[in-house]
């Protein structure tokens, strides 16, 4: 019965005014700061933030947490004359368990022997139809594909990305994922160490 008094649309006015007031008691407490700063878009961000805080993108971006995950990549180590090494042995794990099937390999083989050689000659992941799981990075048993932060897609033309698109180093794995980045290296230097029977001493 409030309802038909118009009580209803009031309450809904009024939460509507706080917030336009408090907007700008927000933004006068800040003295401009609150936008186009870290601080500024960590404030909106959290729960203290009063009226209205939603981000300028894309002039503001809110920075996104290491486990975030969108299209994959595949990490190379940088030789000593600058040559890529994939670590991809193109063993078509990760296409066998991606659930859209959207990647496809084509593996390389030796001119001679016409055998298959562990580096993939193609490589190539269909953006459109990949769901971002992460499950081809999970089960990489060479840690040679891992899942970018690079949400920033918006081509004219499909989303069909190659070998050398993907192809990306190790450092900037790590300045994405440095956390994750630590403890693999030390699993992996825990491995050698073990390998050649080196124990390390604290």
């Amino acid at each position: 019965m409030s309802d038909m008094n118009g009580k209803g649309i009031l309450k809904g006015l009024g939460v509507s005014l706080k917030r336009f007031a408090e907007t700008y008691l927000d933004d006068l407490s800040w003295i401009g700061k609150r936008y186009h700063t870290e601080g500024g878009i960590a404030h909106r961000s959290g729960k203290d933030a009063r009226g209205i805080f939603t981000v300028q993108y894309p002039e503001e971006k809110i920075p996104v947490p290491e486990e975030f995950r969108f299209v994959p990549f595949l990490v190379y180590n940088e030789g000593s004359n600058g040559e890529k090494n994939l670590l991809c042995t193109s063993c078509g794990i990760c296409a066998k368990v991606c659930p859209p099937q959207c990647i496809w390999i084509v593996r390389s083989t030796d001119p001679i022997t016409g055998r298959p050689i562990p580096d993939p000659a193609e490589f190539y992941i269909d953006a459109d139809i990949c769901m971002n799981c992460g499950l081809c990075a999970e089960y990489c048993p060479f840690d040679a594909i891992k899942m970018d932060h690079d949400y920033e897609l918006a081509p004219f033309e499909r989303h069909i990305y190659n070998k050398f698109r993907l192809s990306k180093p190790t450092k900037y794995y790590e300045s994405i994922r440095p956390d994750n980045a630590g403890r693999e290296n030390a699993a992996r230097s825990a491995k050698q160490a073990a390998r050649t029977g080196v124990i390390k001493v604290e």
